[in-house]
């Protein structure tokens, strides 16, 4: 079913940026902020492993403590939202078996029909290519939840800014990660642009897509 154009999702994908002035007044409406969080649990991932946790980071001395180790970038407290992104630090054949466990209970099916699946997926982590860095493969599929986040917050109007400058160690224990399965990879704020943002009007600096898309 499409419930838009492709001159309306062009539109709000030429409005969005890096938004790096936020207005610290406006909140994101409940129901708004109810999709984008559904927005991350619905992102695709390899296999459908979802080897990730999202935490919504409202508490606002925890939010003064992780702006202190994103190099005091005020996006951090001033966004309506601030999402940090954790990935599995590995893949393991437990969290194999956890998500076929959760496919069992939403499809009806039983672990024994997925053996073969189970079995291919299990030897894929211990020797595929990804067996060489599965925390890098994993965090490539958080990236992929990012994307999605970032791009429904934008058909939604929301403003949001992908922060990498962080300092992750810290991030990880500010958070409590430390000693858990999952580290944190990088942040996102979501609310809505400040009125003197002066990069809200900047011309997107982008190369011409005949450089960057081939038909072949």
């Amino acid at each position: 079913m499409t419930t838009s154009t492709p001159s309306a999702v062009l539109q709000q994908l030429h409005w969005r940026y890096a938004t790096k002035r936020f207005d610290p007044t406006r909140q994101i409406p409940a129901d708004t902020w109810a999709a984008l969080e559904q927005a991350l649990v619905l992102a695709p991932s390899s296999f459908g492993l979802q080897p990730w946790k999202f935490l919504v980071v409202d508490t606002p001395a925890l939010r003064q403590q992780l702006r202190a180790a994103s190099w005091g970038q005020s996006q951090v407290t001033d966004a309506a939202r601030y999402v940090v992104l954790t990935g599995l630090r590995t893949t393991t054949v437990a969290d194999v078996d956890r998500y076929l466990q959760r496919q069992c209970e939403v499809r009806g099916t039983t672990m024994e029909s997925l053996a073969g699946y189970r079995s291919m997926i299990a030897d894929f982590v211990a020797k595929g290519w990804a067996s060489k860095d599965l925390a890098g493969w994993n965090a490539r599929q958080v990236y992929i939840a990012l994307g999605q986040f970032m791009a429904s917050a934008a058909l939604l109007g929301v403003d949001t800014c992908p922060m990498e400058g962080i300092d992750a160690a810290a991030y990880d224990r500010i958070l409590g990660l430390e000693g858990t399965p999952y580290a944190a990879l990088c942040g996102c704020a979501a609310g809505y642009r400040a009125a003197d943002d002066k990069y809200a009007a900047a011309p997107k600096v982008r190369f011409p897509a005949a450089q960057l898309i081939e038909h072949r």
